[in-house]
């Protein structure tokens, strides 16, 4: 089975229509028009486009496109927040809340149009961005899966937790986990495809591959293709093949 990926996007929508301008040019390549997107999670804060990177999606699954999103630890802050009342994450640093200026929701908050003046008060805050983020935009966000799988592979945000089999996995490892992941080099028996944890390059491990190339800090997005455990970077001249390290 032909899967494509996108790791995190993080609010940069020109970059993510370019991912999938690449995915596209594969797609002619190959003649395969139907081979499912994953989103690997993390759409929105850091970036100046939150707003537009969940149009864009919005947009592509109102005309039937086979592409499948999934709850990234921000976008799952961004969903808290919009609860009523928000609801904090008790896995970020003690002082620190989702509009904390190194997490990136006061970028995500300002692409609808919300500032966040000096020693203004989170109910203030909460009660214009349940104004100004669209209702369809607030279904989108807080309905996001935390995994998708096929026969070969489990697609996730930041990683499952080793020797436990995905039904009974935790959303907070699954959104949140690195190196009690990271460091497991045994077989998971399907091949894990996550983000979360940036890298300088898509990176194959041989039980998982990470596709999160920094997009949060500036740096192209690099979309996959994948095929059984063979990995591929898409890029402007084809595929790259990832080997495994």
């Amino acid at each position: 089975m032909r899967v494509y990926a996108i790791g995190d996007v993080h609010g940069y929508r020109a970059e993510l229509e370019r991912a999938h301008a690449l995915i596209a040019a594969d797609r002619a390549r190959v003649g395969d028009a139907g081979a499912p997107v994953v989103h690997i999670g993390d759409l929105c804060d850091r970036g100046p486009d939150t707003r537009g990177v969940i149009d864009f999606l919005l947009a592509g699954l109102a005309v039937g496109e086979t592409w499948i999103t999934l709850m990234g630890n921000h976008d799952r802050m961004f969903a808290w927040f919009l609860e009523q009342p928000p609801r904090h994450d008790p896995h970020l640093i003690v002082g620190w809340s989702w509009l904390h200026e190194n997490l990136g929701g006061l970028q995500t908050l300002a692409s609808y149009g919300v500032e966040v003046g000096p020693r203004e008060r989170l109910k203030a805050v909460h009660a214009r961005a349940s104004v100004a983020v669209p209702e369809e935009h607030k279904r989108f966000v807080q309905s996001l899966p935390y995994a998708w799988e096929t026969d070969a592979h489990v697609f996730v945000h930041a990683g499952i937790r080793p020797g436990v089999p995905l039904a009974e996995q935790d959303e907070e490892d699954l959104v949140w986990i690195r190196q009690e992941f990271h460091d497991d080099i045994r077989d998971h028996g399907k091949l894990v495809i996550h983000g979360h944890t940036p890298v300088e390059a898509v990176t194959h491990y041989g039980n998982r591959v990470n596709i999160d190339v920094g997009a949060g800090y500036g740096r192209p997005l690099v979309p996959v293709v994948i095929e059984g455990r063979d990995v591929w970077a898409l890029t402007e001249a084809g595929r790259v093949a990832v080997e495994p390290v």
